[in-house]
């Protein structure tokens, strides 16, 4: 199985094992984080790409990134995994 670098749900870099979320066996997932995916299941499951998008935007603001750049980071996250399958 492939191992991802970023979060197939949101974008976030994974760069450590604590970053990822967790599948039902609790094992580590190899595609989304541990903000996205608890227990083998989404923590907000019912969500949208255009909602992931907003979310993640305002997280991004919230620490400081330059809210031109933001479109720039969340551009992708439709293309993502989890968003491409819903299609």
């Amino acid at each position: 199985m492939k191992t991802y670098r970023n979060c197939q749900s949101c974008g976030m870099p994974m760069k450590r094992a604590e970053d990822r979320g967790t599948e039902a066996d609790l094992n580590r997932s190899a595609k989304f984080c541990s903000h996205c995916y608890i227990g083998g299941r989404f923590t907000l499951p019912d969500l949208t790409a255009a909602q992931m998008q907003e979310r993640v935007r305002d997280k991004m603001i919230g620490i400081g990134f330059p809210k031109f750049l933001t479109g720039f980071f969340t551009r992708g996250i439709p293309r993502l995994e989890r968003w491409s399958a819903a299609r």
